[in-house]
């Protein structure tokens, strides 16, 4: 990202930057790792959010997705997807709300996970399709994988109400290693339990991986050039975060969002404080929860709500008042589901401002 935009000035800080040029190089670094085959990738939208970023993926030739929320849902559909897969157990009103909006998009193929006979009935009837959602060992969701004979029950009950089996569902997003090497190992041991469940009920497509594991999937020998379709579902690498940056330090990702933020006091001979607190740049990944890309020396401390205090060394010249900071989260998802607008930028121009389309929730009731 550049950081010499012109008119910063106008711009009411904390607010949410995106740099559209280096989306563009993310989205084509990613597909060049994918063998140049956009069907080998199921996103998922949770990062993306805005629909003009899901619109640039559609063009790009990415039309599988995946999302968690209602919201996200209706937003990539709108955006031109095939295919969606909900990510997240369809129960109650929420099944629901899938069905209503799997109906308004009768062109989108739309499916969510299962894992239990008592979710059948509530898609039992619709165009809804299910994965079977395999644990891999995060204890989150998911039907243990050694216990095949609970998945042959579940897809005895599918046949038997006509729901469709799209596939399995395996999101092994815990195997964060810093090595490459140790966390490649342990994805394969989950990847060599899964291939048994492949064999055995052959289903049409596997989704795994999210942006750590990915390049763990993509050098797993058995999911290249297979009879089913395999897809991994890595969403954070359209914009990257710290962690990200880290996780895959060779795939020349660059930072696509920053918060600009900007120093609104000096309380202390070796301190400043920035306008960001967790209200802004997302703390759930720990402390620092972001660097200052044009100020690296500095360290961010714990945040406050809209307080943000970072520590300046020995020997380091601290930003003045009123400078601004261009921070880049640890975690960027929850960070661009902070912000109702962004700010798009490219070539030291702004461009203009955006609603983060699938920013929080829809409205609770339907």
């Amino acid at each position: 990202m550049n950081l010499g935009y012109q008119d910063t000035g106008r711009i009411l800080t904390p607010a949410l930057l995106l740099d559209v040029g280096a989306l563009e190089h993310n989205l084509d670094v990613t597909l060049q790792h994918l063998g140049g085959n956009p069907e080998r990738w199921r996103p998922h939208v949770k990062t993306a959010k805005l629909l003009s970023t899901m619109q640039r993926m559609v063009e790009r030739g990415i039309f599988n997705f995946k999302c968690a929320t209602t919201l996200e849902l209706a937003t990539v559909c709108a955006a031109g997807a095939r295919d969606v897969l909900v990510a997240f157990p369809a129960i109650g009103a929420r099944a629901h709300r899938v069905r209503q909006i799997a109906a308004e998009h009768p062109g989108v193929t739309v499916s969510v996970l299962v894992e239990n006979e008592d979710q059948l009935p509530a898609i039992q009837g619709s165009a809804l399709s299910a994965f079977v959602d395999i644990n891999p060992g995060m204890d989150r969701t998911g039907l243990d994988p050694a216990g095949s004979e609970g998945i042959a029950r579940l897809l005895a009950a599918m046949r038997s109400r006509g729901i469709q089996f799209r596939g399995l569902h395996y999101y092994d997003g815990h195997h964060r290693q810093p090595d490459l090497q140790q966390r490649q190992a342990a994805a394969f041991a989950g990847y060599d339990q899964l291939m048994r469940l492949v064999d055995r009920y052959r289903p049409e497509e596997v989704v795994t991986s999210g942006t750590p594991a990915m390049p763990c999937a993509l050098a797993y020998p058995a999911f290249s050039n297979a009879q089913f379709k395999h897809r991994v579902s890595a969403g954070t690498v359209v914009y990257n975060d710290l962690t990200s940056l880290l996780q895959l330090s060779e795939w020349d990702y660059q930072p696509a969002v920053m918060v600009l933020a900007s120093v609104i006091s000096h309380p202390v001979a070796d301190g400043i404080t920035c306008d960001a607190g967790h209200k802004t740049v997302s703390a759930d990944a720990g402390d620092p929860c972001c660097v200052a890309w044009n100020h690296r020396g500095l360290q961010a401390l714990h945040p406050s709500e809209e307080h943000l205090p970072l520590r300046v060394p020995a020997f380091t010249a601290a930003p003045a008042l009123g400078d601004l900071l261009y921070l880049v989260p640890k975690h960027v998802c929850p960070t661009v589901n902070n912000f109702d607008h962004v700010v798009l930028v490219n070539d030291n121009r702004i461009l203009g401002v955006e609603r983060v389309t699938a920013r929080g929730r829809e409205a609770p009731l339907i």
